[in-house]
């Protein structure tokens, strides 16, 4: 039996409704999302560690999200796991032309741009009705991350320029209604928090700063500040 064979027959064992374990025949797709979103965050964190034996073991619980979901879809007789890998297969090798095929690309910038039109390409094929230049960015995204790559695809699609003085002065007006609390009621702050993280976003994108990216060394740089102290038994100053 090869590695991945016994992999999912282990997981058809755990989801057996008479000998199986409780608390797995009992998981939904929904029930599992939030793990398999968990283990991909804990894959980057191994990495961002440069731990290879913790990155080796979160890549396999990564797996496991896989053969799970694939597992429950082909309980419900929809597909199953060679499915997954079959259909994998061949995306990577329709939208790599330049390797099996005879296209060519000069870089890898161009590569992207490539991609983006032969997944535009691929979401009319099948008939989608909307074939937005923004379709494809998927909502469960962090809310950063989301936000810049929905204005990187406008800025291709000449939707909204990446305007940094734009942004700057939406980020400023947002700001200012954040400081007048006397004429505000809650949801009208929630509105304009939301109003200068975006402009924040479309800022940071605008100079080619990866948002996410900035506020993850930020907050490792202020829990880094707070562990010393913590050490050190001293309290806030």
């Amino acid at each position: 039996m090869t590695d991945v064979s016994r992999l999912l027959a282990i997981m058809a064992r755990l989801r057996d409704p008479e000998t199986g374990c409780p608390w797995d025949v009992e998981q939904r797709f929904e029930t599992i999302a939030p793990y398999t979103i968990e283990e991909a965050y804990e894959v980057d964190d191994a990495i961002r560690r440069g731990d290879l034996a913790a990155l080796r073991e979160e890549l396999g619980d990564l797996l496991l999200q896989v053969v799970y979901h694939a597992r429950m879809a082909e309980e419900r007789g929809a597909f199953g796991f060679g499915d997954v890998v079959e259909t994998l297969c061949e995306k990577l090798v329709r939208r790599h032309p330049h390797v099996f095929g005879d296209a060519r690309v000069a870089s890898a910038a161009a590569q992207s741009e490539a991609w983006e039109s032969l997944k535009a390409d691929e979401r009319a094929a099948a008939g989608d009705a909307a074939t937005s230049a923004l379709d494809g960015v998927a909502r469960g995204l962090p809310a950063l991350l989301r936000a810049q790559k929905l204005a990187r695809r406008a800025a291709r699609a000449r939707l909204a320029p990446l305007d940094a003085v734009e942004a700057g002065a939406h980020a400023a007006s947002a700001l200012a209604r954040l400081r007048d609390e006397t004429t505000q009621t809650s949801t009208e702050r929630r509105s304009a928090w939301g109003e200068l993280l975006l402009a924040l976003a479309d800022l940071a994108t605008a100079q080619d700063i990866d948002a996410e990216e900035a506020l993850r060394d930020a907050t490792a740089k202020r829990e880094g500040t707070w562990r010393a102290r913590e050490r050190h038994g001293g309290g806030a100053r």
